[in-house]
């Protein structure tokens, strides 16, 4: 199969989660990936042992017209490179994850009769996703919510696959030991997170001096970030970016982050409380709509990037911290959401969607 996933991590480690799931169910079975020079998945798809093909493709939505013109010159020019990928390796299937490199791939299927999957992991679906509905033999969808928007008879409801990793249990050492705060902006990092925990790092040491920090700063605020961590002299694994993020979830007793669908995937399948900054940016709100879903099933709490403040973090870890009771609560409340057998769903769809071309031919 041929997965286009990439960008960010939202959009990559659901491929990476479903590619392990086929290696699993299916041996032998081979995924190549598709993405661009630009993205995380030049650093993360070797790491984890497939196949990349760069392709030239850019964003359409936010950046402008400009912008949204370069994104749409590039669709021809990806899709002739896709036509051409799919020709010299003849795969079974060919899966798009949302984002810029899905519309060349899926296209270029359709062309060529390659059967073709999109996974859609927000509540709101994104553009790419809508318009290649059409051309789609299935559609998965993480939320009830999404189903609408898509042919009731191409469309499963499975929520969003994550990396087995996840699910594992912790040893017994990782926990005894002291509250343990996990903070993600994103796989790029999130400015507005990265600022408020420096702000709030003098509280939260006066309060909590043994609490212990995993922090994912990003590449562009990472010096300025373990300095702070370092002058509030509190246990910090400070990082640009965290490869092992399963090792970082089963550690954390509580988690401030931003509300991408992936994200919040993982959080829910791990049945961890969390503090949710959605992307004040994100197209059509759908991190603050992914958010939401969360909260009022009491599994977190919402501050919005408007609102977010050094102050107003730290008083919402403290509370969070000193009530053991609610954050044991809000975990039972977040795992009762969460989707352990996504990835498995979906291969078996799959599979059953290429067995039936072999079966015909």
């Amino acid at each position: 199969m041929i997965i286009a996933a990439g960008g960010t991590g939202g959009h990559l480690y659901p491929g990476v989660a479903l590619a392990r799931e086929f290696a699993r169910l299916e041996p032998g079975s081979e995924a190549i990936f598709v993405g661009t020079v630009r993205g995380l998945e030049t650093k993360v798809v070797p790491r984890e042992g497939f196949e990349l093909i760069t392709i030239t493709a850019q964003g359409v939505m936010g950046r402008g017209v400009w912008g949204a013109l370069q994104g749409l010159a590039a669709v021809p020019v990806g899709l002739l490179e896709c036509l051409a990928i799919c020709r010299r390796r003849r795969p079974d299937l060919a899966i798009g994850l949302g984002g810029y490199t899905s519309p060349p791939l899926v296209l270029a299927a359709f062309l060529l009769g390659v059967k073709r999957a999109i996974l859609e992991p927000n509540v709101y679906p994104g553009v790419a996703n809508r318009v290649l509905s059409p051309f789609a033999n299935l559609v998965f969808v993480s939320f009830a919510d999404s189903a609408p928007f898509f042919a009731p008879e191409k469309t499963r409801i499975v929520g969003t696959p994550i990396r087995q990793e996840f699910l594992e249990a912790p040893p017994q050492s990782e926990t005894a030991r002291v509250p343990t705060l996990l903070v993600l902006g994103g796989s790029q990092g999130a400015r507005s997170i990265n600022r408020a925990m420096i702000a709030a790092l003098p509280a939260l040491a006066a309060e909590r001096p043994r609490l212990r920090v995993i922090h994912q700063t990003g590449e562009h605020d990472y010096d300025e970030v373990a300095v702070a961590y370092r002058n509030a002299r509190l246990d910090a694994e400070v990082a640009p970016f965290l490869f092992d993020v399963p090792r970082a979830f089963r550690q954390a007793d509580l988690i401030v982050s931003r509300s991408g669908a992936t994200t919040v995937a993982e959080i829910t399948a791990c049945g961890k409380p969390s503090l949710l900054i959605p992307f004040p940016h994100a197209i059509h709100g759908h991190q603050e709509r992914n958010a939401r879903i969360l909260e009022q099933a009491g599994a977190a709490t919402v501050i919005l990037d408007a609102g977010l403040t050094g102050e107003a973090l730290a008083a919402a870890i403290t509370a969070f911290l000193a009530d053991p009771g609610r954050l044991g609560e809000m975990g039972r409340c977040s795992k009762a959401l969460g989707r352990a057998d996504s990835a498995e769903r979906v291969v078996m769809a799959c599979r059953e969607l290429v067995q039936d071309v072999t079966r015909n031919k």
